[in-house]
C-alpha cells in the first residue's frame, strides 16, 4: 500500500516514517509541507496521512486541492480539534489526536485499505460496463405520510414538515431572479437546495455553476470568477472565460461566501449592481445575466461587525434568506434517507441488497448527527461495506464509538477551557488561537457556562 505522510514537524515525520517502514505491506513517502506534496503526489497513492496544522496550506485546504481519488487520515493536536471535526464532515475517514500509539495509526490504515480494496474490486469488475442493476423488491417505498410535491424535487428522500416548508419557500424564490442566501451547518445539503432553486426556475435549462470560496486561494479567486485576458500575467498564454461568463443565463452558486476576500466583495457588489464584469487585465465591460445563490455556515452578521464582510453586499445577497435546519431537528427524514442511501451503495458495489434492522434504525434515530446528512451518508456507506451480514445491526454502524468521541459541542467546550487555561484567561489570545472574534468567544463562554 502506497502511503504519503505530510507533516511539518521533522521529529514526528521521521518517527512515523521509521515506524511504518517496519510493515512490509506499506510503501511510505514523506513530505515536509503541503506545497511539496501537491507537486509530487499522484493517483498511485492509496492513502494520505496529513497533519492539520501546517504553515501556508493547512490540512483542510490541502485535502480540498487533491484532484484524484484517495483516502485521508488526519492528525491533529488539541488546539485544532474543531478543524478535525470539520474534516470528518468533509468525508475524511479517520482523525487521530496527537500523541497516539503507532498501532492506532496502523489500525486506521488497515481500515482504509479494507474499504479501498472493495472499491478497487468493484472498479475492476465493472470498468467499461453498464453498472446499473435492477431495483430490488425491498427498494424504498415512499411513505404514505409524504405530501405530493413537484416532480423536480427528486433529490430529497425523506419527508418532514420542516423540509416541506423550506421547499415551498425555495419554489417561490425560484420563480424570481432574487438573490437567495442559504444558511445552515456544514453537511445539511446547501448545494442540493441551491440546485433546487436553479432547476425550479426559468433558468433550469441553462448552466448551474458551483464554486467554493474556501477551496481556492485568494490570489486565484478573482481570475476564476472573472476570467482573464491573454498576457494579463505571466502564465496567461490565452484568454480564459471566468465562471460568471460560463454561468451566463444560468445560476452561479457561491458556497462559503463568508470566506470571500474583502477586495473581491467590492467587485462582486459592482457585478450585482451593473450586471457586467471585467476580465483580469481587460478594459472592456462584458454584460452578464446570472442569478446568484450563496451559502454559508458562518455568522455573517458577526463578520460584518468585525469588518470582514461588507454590509451592503450582505443585503444584496440576502434578499431571500433560507435557513436549513440540522438533521437532528428533522429526524423524521433519517429512516428514508438512510434506506435510500443504502440501496444506492449496494447498487454501486453490486452487493446483494442489504437492509437495516429495527435496532439499527433506532440507533440512527437516537444519534445527534453533528455532521448532518453528509455524516449519515458516510455511516451508512461504511456499514454497508464492512458488515458481514445482509442485515445491518446497530453495532455495524459504530455510532457508540462516535458518541464516545464526544459531541462537537463537548469538544468545543473542552477546547475553550484548555485554551483559557493555557493563556491564563487572556480572552484575546484564546480567541485568536480558536480562530474566532473575542465577541464570539464571549458568546461561547456564556453558552457553555464556562467560568473565567
Amino acid at each position: 500500500m502506497k502511503i504519503a505522510i505530510v507533516e511539518d514537524d521533522i521529529s514526528m515525520r521521521k518517527s512515523l516514517e521509521i515506524a511504518l517502514t517496519e510493515y512490509k505491506e506499506f510503501e511510505v513517502t514523506t513530505f515536509k509541507n503541503a506545497t511539496d506534496a501537491l507537486k509530487k503526489l499522484d493517483s498511485s497513492y492509496q492513502l494520505i496521512v496529513t497533519d492539520i496544522n501546517m504553515p501556508k496550506i493547512d490540512g483542510i485546504e490541502f485535502i480540498k486541492q487533491i484532484d484524484f481519488k484517495t483516502n485521508f487520515i488526519i492528525m491533529t493536536g488539541n488546539a485544532t480539534l474543531n478543524r478535525a471535526v470539520e474534516s470528518m464532515r468533509l468525508g475524511v475517514k479517520d482523525f487521530l489526536t496527537k500523541p497516539f500509539e503507532i498501532e492506532t495509526l496502523v489500525e486506521a490504515i488497515k481500515r482504509s485499505a479494507e474499504i479501498a480494496k472493495v472499491e478497487a474490486e468493484y472498479e475492476r469488475r465493472y470498468e467499461g460496463k453498464d453498472r446499473r442493476v435492477g431495483l430490488p423488491d425491498t427498494r424504498l417505498v415512499k411513505s404514505e405520510r409524504r405530501k405530493p410535491r413537484s416532480d423536480r424535487r427528486k433529490h430529497f428522500y425523506g419527508y418532514s414538515q420542516k423540509l416541506e416548508k423550506i421547499l415551498n419557500l425555495v419554489e417561490k424564490a425560484a420563480k424570481t431572479d432574487a438573490s437567495v442566501m442559504l444558511l445552515g451547518e456544514s453537511g445539511v445539503g446547501k448545494e442540493l437546495f441551491a440546485k433546487e432553486v436553479h432547476y425550479l426556475s426559468p433558468r433550469y435549462a441553462q448552466p448551474f455553476i458551483p464554486i467554493n470560496m474556501a477551496a481556492i486561494p485568494d490570489n486565484l479567486l478573482e481570475s476564476e470568477l472573472f476570467g482573464y485576458e491573454k498576457g494579463a500575467f505571466t502564465d496567461a498564454t490565452a484568454m480564459k472565460k471566468g465562471l460568471f461568463e460560463t454561468a451566463h443565463k444560468g445560476t452561479l452558486f457561491l458556497d462559503e461566501i463568508g470566506e470571500m476576500p474583502l477586495a473581491l466583495q467590492a467587485k462582486l457588489l459592482r457585478v450585482l449592481q451593473e450586471h457586467e464584469i471585467y476580465r483580469v487585465g481587460g478594459t472592456k465591460a462584458i454584460k452578464i445575466d446570472v442569478r446568484i445563490v450563496s451559502a454559508t455556515n458562518a455568522n455573517i452578521l458577526e463578520q460584518i461587525e468585525n469588518k470582514k464582510f461588507r454590509e451592503d453586499l450582505y443585503y444584496r445577497l440576502n434578499t431571500i434568506p433560507v435557513k436549513i435546519p440540522p438533521l437532528r431537528e428533522r429526524k423524521e427524514e433519517i429512516e428514508d434517507i438512510a434506506k435510500e442511501r443504502l440501496y444506492k451503495v449496494c447498487r454501486k458495489y453490486d452487493f446483494e441488497h442489504k437492509s437495516l434492522s429495527d435496532d439499527a434504525l433506532k440507533a440512527l434515530y437516537d444519534y445527534a448527527w453533528p455532521g448532518n446528512i453528509r455524516e449519515l451518508f458516510s455511516v451508512v456507506e461504511r456499514a454497508a461495506i464492512l458488515s458481514e451480514s445482509d442485515i445491518i445491526e446497530a453495532p455495524d454502524l459504530f455510532l457508540e464509538s462516535r458518541k464516545s468521541q464526544k459531541s462537537i459541542k463537548d469538544l468545543e467546550k473542552e477546547l475553550i477551557i484548555e485554551l483559557l487555561k493555557d493563556f491564563d484567561n487572556d480572552l484575546d489570545k484564546s480567541a485568536k488561537a480558536l480562530g474566532v472574534s473575542r465577541t464570539n468567544l464571549n458568546k461561547k463562554i456564556d453558552k457553555y457556562s464556562i467560568e473565567v
